[in-house]
């Protein structure tokens, strides 16, 4: 007897909770949609040569790849805070000064972003190819490095 009691009580609640979850996701469908539609493609990337060297003291750089990743290797200055921790540790990240998050190569680090971006940190940034690609670009000094290519192929 107590067992179809139970079983009454959680189909009962099973239905209550359905259309709930349905209007979440509804209105998560909706703020994804509206973030999508209006997002200018590349507003929320960086490259490693857009960035002076003298900018980067100014910036948070969140290093989302995982604990050992990070003391292995990352870029100097950077915070580690995993890419499924972005979220729950969003009250670390300021919204008035620019953030660049970044992981390996870009793939992990976007997703991180993206849910940022829906929760209203307009001001972070996605490294573009991430460590590897920062690294293979010049570091700190990518943006002089770019500066000094674009001036030999102008002089040419």
């Amino acid at each position: 007897m107590m067992n179809k009691s139970l079983l009454a009580a959680c189909a009962a609640l099973s239905l209550l909770a359905a259309p709930l979850q349905a209007d979440d996701q509804s209105a998560l469908a909706e703020a994804m949609e509206e973030y999508l539609e209006f997002t200018e493609y590349g507003s929320s990337v960086m490259l490693p040569e857009q960035i002076p060297a003298e900018d980067w003291p100014n910036i948070l750089i969140i290093d989302t790849r995982d604990a050992a990743q990070f003391e292995a290797d990352h870029i100097p200055g950077a915070t580690n805070i995993e890419w499924r921790k972005v979220v729950a540790r969003r009250n670390e990240i300021p919204r008035e000064q620019p953030v660049i998050i970044y992981c390996n190569t870009g793939s992990l680090s976007a997703q991180a972003g993206f849910a940022l971006r829906l929760l209203g940190w307009n001001n972070v940034r996605i490294l573009q190819d991430g460590l590897v690609g920062w690294k293979a670009k010049g570091g700190f000094e990518a943006n002089q490095r770019a500066i000094e290519a674009a001036e030999e192929a102008s002089a040419s």
